[in-house]
């Protein structure tokens, strides 16, 4: 998935205390100290990277951010007003979503890129290759992907180790999933093993229930599902806090593909399981958008331009249902800054972005943090 996020436009965040260790000093290594990174035009990346197949030119960038992360520059983070939500302090509003950086390799160079959070994962308890390639397709036409990815990832216990070895301090977001082998029927045992495992280590945790490309996963967002899931991860949130001395918040993740009755129901349940957040939304199933253009029948969740409108429906209709109890993060279809504006005028309090980075570049971050600050300003 071809982001090119080591051409940056945009600086790190300001570090913050929002994860368990005290912000230390990055070290700067003999490279950085001899070499003043140019800002490379993406205009120029791009056509390289999308030359490559996309999953091959996004493993290409996630190496490169993890391997050149001390030679990008360290200047002041994205501005923007910082914002309380889920009793964390975001530097600005924009964050990146999950998907990108599934086993935490890139979170260094990541965080040079302005995100006011980084959300890393999806992970699963154990390591799981994903389903068969390829799986990710772009659709340029449109400024679309659609992926089948299956949640590949090298398990929970790498990410970790990649999470140690981070010299990031500011907020991240640890999505957590079940292995594609694990019975429905037994999926909080994978949620519940994952939460406890990362939770020393993140800001906040997000459960996902919500991708398109696990057999059945979807339907752990509906009724007596949801509502078993939530109270045994809620349960397990409480006695991790009393173990740990510090509470860890719990996002939910949903789908773009609702009726309104089923995102009352969800409301009802973000409500009554007192959840700390909502993302909306995950990946469509709908080729709405871009029938007819080459590699739109392939199957998976399409993302990009296309799911803007469905998502932002979505989280307008979550947002008036809850009412301001549970906050509302909105992804899906940001491409530009009027877009993350019109996620917030739809009722969210932060964004997360993702397949815009492929079309746009890392400017994008630093234009999504302007827009989001001039609305709430």
């Amino acid at each position: 998935m071809a982001k090119a996020g080591f051409y940056p436009f945009a600086a790190p965040p300001v570090p913050g205390n929002s994860r368990p260790d005290t912000a230390v000093a990055r070290p700067r290594c003999g490279r950085c100290l001899r070499y003043n990174p140019a800002m490379f035009p993406y205009a120029l990346a791009r056509p390289l990277l999308f030359g490559l197949d996309a999953e091959a030119a996004h493993e290409l960038t996630i190496a490169a951010l993890h391997r050149f992360a001390c030679l990008l520059p360290a200047t002041p983070a994205a501005a923007g007003a910082p914002v309380s939500v889920m009793g964390l302090t975001f530097p600005n509003r924009v964050g990146l979503a999950a998907g990108l950086d599934k086993n935490g390799e890139a979170i260094d160079g990541l965080a040079k890129l302005g995100f006011g959070f980084i959300e890393i994962g999806t992970v699963t308890p154990r390591p799981q290759p994903g389903n068969p390639k390829p799986r990710l397709f772009r659709l340029p036409a449109r400024q679309a992907l659609i992926n089948r990815m299956g949640f590949n990832n090298r398990g929970v216990d790498a990410l970790l180790a990649n999470v140690r070895r981070a010299k990031y301090r500011g907020i991240l977001g640890i999505n957590i999933g079940k292995n594609a082998d694990t019975p429905i029927e037994r999926a909080a045992d994978d949620y519940r093993h994952c939460l406890e495992k990362v939770y020393p280590f993140a800001s906040y945790v997000t459960v996902n229930v919500s991708s398109p490309n696990t057999k059945n996963l979807r339907q752990l967002q509906g009724g007596g599902e949801l509502d078993a899931l939530l109270s045994t991860l809620k349960a397990s949130q409480a006695a991790l806090a009393d173990r740990h001395g510090r509470y860890v918040p719990l996002a939910l993740k949903i789908a773009p593909d609702l009726d309104l009755q089923q995102i009352l129901e969800i409301a009802d349940a973000l409500r009554r399981h007192r959840m700390d957040a909502v993302i909306a939304t995950n990946t469509t199933v709908s080729r709405s958008g871009v029938e007819g253009l080459p590699g739109a029948a392939e199957a998976g969740g399409l993302s990009g331009a296309p799911l803007f409108e469905a998502a932002t429906a979505v989280a307008a209709s979550l947002a008036k249902a809850l009412a301001g109890e549970v906050p509302l993060i909105a992804a899906g279809g940001i491409t530009d800054g009027a877009r993350a504006a019109a996620k917030l005028a739809a009722g969210a309090v932060l964004v997360q972005i993702y397949s815009g980075l492929i079309y746009r570049g890392p400017a994008l971050v630093r234009e999504c943090v302007n827009a989001c600050a001039n609305v709430r300003e």
